[in-house]
Formats: C-alpha cells, sequence, structure tokens
C-alpha cells in the first residue's frame, strides 16, 4: 500500500468560509481534499491528512502560537507516519497575513525549506526520502472579515504561483498551481468551497498516479 501525506493549513483539515469568530463546523470526510484524494485513488493507496488552522510555512505565529509553524511539526509528522511514498505540501497562504510583512519570494522560500527537509529525511520507502508534491495555495478572493488580517494579500498572493514553481524546478519536485483548478471562496476570500475541495481531490490524485506509477 502506497501512503501519501497531506501537509497543509485550515484548507487540509477542511475549514469551510467563515468569518473570524464564527463557530466552525468541519467540513465531513466526504468534502474535503484529502478524502477525496483518498476515494479518487481507490484501493492501493493510504492519505493521511495533516491540516492545522494557522499554519504557517517556517514563520513563529507571535499571536496564535509558536505550533503553528509548520517546520516544527514536519520531521515528526514524516517519522510517526513514515514510509511515506508522497508527500503533498499545501502552505503558504498563512504567510500573507499582514503581521508577517512577507514577499511572495520569501513565502515560497519558506515552503522550499520544508521541501528541503522532506527531501533529506529517510522516511520513504527503504529509508530514501518521500517524493514531494508542491501545491501553490490559490490567490485570496475578496475579503470580508480577514481583511484587515490579510491587508495587502491579494497582489502578494497572485504572486506566489510563480514563486513555487521557482522553488519546485531547483528541486526537481513535482508542482502544481492549485490556482489554475480551484479559486478561493467568494464568502471570506481563503477558504474553500465544497466544490473546489472536490476539484483540488481529484486534479491531486491524477498526478499522484502519474508520480507513484500507479
Amino acid at each position: 500500500m502506497k501512503t501519501v501525506l497531506c501537509y497543509g493549513d485550515s484548507n487540509t483539515w477542511g475549514c469551510p468560509p467563515v468569518q473570524p469568530g464564527q463557530d466552525v463546523a468541519r467540513y465531513g470526510r466526504e468534502v474535503r481534499w484529502g478524502s477525496v484524494l483518498r476515494a479518487a485513488l481507490g484501493p492501493g493507496y493510504w492519505v493521511l491528512e495533516e491540516g492545522l488552522g494557522g499554519r504557517t510555512t517556517v514563520w513563529d505565529d507571535p499571536i496564535e502560537g509558536e505550533h503553528k509553524n509548520g517546520k516544527r511539526y514536519l520531521l515528526p509528522c514524516l517519522e510517526s507516519h513514515a514510509p511515506i511514498d508522497l508527500v503533498a505540501l499545501m502552505l503558504g497562504t498563512n504567510d500573507l497575513k499582514r503581521r508577517f510583512g512577507l514577499s511572495a519570494a520569501d513565502i515560497a522560500a519558506g515552503a522550499g525549506v520544508l521541501v528541503d527537509i522532506i527531501l533529506r529525511s529517510a522516511c520513504g520507502p527503504q529509508n530514501r526520502a518521500p517524493q514531494v508534491l508542491l501545491i501553490c495555495p490559490p490567490p485570496t478572493a475578496q475579503l470580508s472579515g480577514f481583511a484587515e488580517l490579510f491587508a495587502e494579500a491579494g497582489e502578494k498572493s497572485r504572486a506566489l504561483a510563480r514563486e513555487y514553481q521557482r522553488e519546485a524546478e531547483l528541486r526537481g519536485c513535482a508542482f502544481l498551481d492549485a490556482g489554475q483548478i480551484i479559486s478561493s471562496s467568494e464568502r471570506d476570500g481563503i477558504h474553500f468551497e465544497a466544490d473546489a475541495h472536490q476539484a483540488l481531490g481529484h486534479a491531486v490524485a491524477r498526478l499522484v498516479r502519474e508520480l507513484l506509477g500507479a
């Protein structure tokens, strides 16, 4: 059985479009893109959903906590689930928050650091590294309640795909621009509607089959 790890933020966890302070009812397993991926791949695959709301690439969040730093948990996560055939990595949206003051290139470089950790690990089959599929999150849409938190995120988010692709090419890993497949919800500007989860899950499944030769 081949194992695929989906490592991401609230969109991997399954947060629907919300407003700040609103109670969150997580999407069910039949909706979340990681679960859609599992169903699309079928027998012979095990898909692990490792999503955390507010997770960044490599940055400690001074307000939400250091545990939101995706670098801190990545290696323990890899080791606890090893052997892993492929990691589908989709982070960067939370790096767009105004308090971090990051450029698109900075955010992509943070994602590149995570790719390096995966590729240096021995957490794949036969103590090799897992393959990596670096997914650039889609640009933000019209921000409503999150407008202040993500001020100036729109332009930077639209520049991410180019920077992410560069990081993937430097490391020889697979790349997917999610913005070519789905859009962020117009209801809050950052999360995905249910149909976007479906589309992303099926798109990732096609790439996973291609990359793992099955």
